[in-house]
């Protein structure tokens, strides 16, 4: 089985260049991947219809076949009973992770309409969340002019013990953040010399 292409990035080209930049000299302490979960919501409006198609629809993005969440207990100002599906969520490691975060990175974000980039908004931890609203941007999702969007959320889990880190891990792996005030500072001061 070979190594994901992703993989091979960061073994050869970000860890080196991470201890470089975070001043580690020990490749275990190293910021890596650890998961990556994706997380849809279903609405208790949503007819029964509509669970096997989410279901269909992320397992046809991820690869992996996604598990129904359930409400624990019934809330009634959201008209939710316990035991009701509220949700799809798939978990992915390993060679599904790096495959996915590669595909994600180089087709599915740059075939966004007017992308310019992503958030730089981390949890506190080095983990990132990315907000997908239209499911059609996958290229394995065929486009049909009478189905419904499904809206996910994807959570990149690393190892990092800060949002720096996790921000530079993800960076050199390719993400496309938009640049920060102080980036922008800096470019416009540099433009200014």
């Amino acid at each position: 089985m070979s190594t994901p292409v992703l993989k091979k990035i960061y073994q050869e080209k970000v860890v080196p260049e991470l201890k470089k930049s975070l001043g580690l000299e020990n490749p275990h302490v190293v910021p890596n991947l650890e998961k990556i979960v994706i997380n849809s919501a279903i609405r208790s409006e949503a007819p029964k219809e509509w669970v096997p198609e989410v279901v269909k629809e992320i397992a046809k993005i991820t690869g992996q076949q996604p598990v129904v969440t359930k409400a624990g207990k019934s809330i009634a100002n959201f008209k939710l009973r316990a035991g009701q599906p509220n949700g799809v969520k798939v978990t992915l490691r390993g060679a599904a992770m790096w495959d996915f975060l590669y595909k994600f990175i180089a087709i599915v974000l740059p075939s966004i309409r007017d992308f310019r980039g992503v958030g730089n908004r981390f949890d506190g931890a080095g983990n990132y969340s990315y907000g997908v609203v239209d499911h059609t941007i996958f290229p394995e999702v065929t486009v049909d002019p009478g189905r419904k969007n499904i809206g996910m959320d994807i959570t990149i889990v690393t190892t990092a013990k800060d949002d720096k880190s996790g921000r530079e891990l993800l960076k050199l792996l390719g993400m496309p953040f938009r640049k920060t005030a102080a980036e922008q500072a800096a470019a416009a001061a540099a433009a200014n010399k």
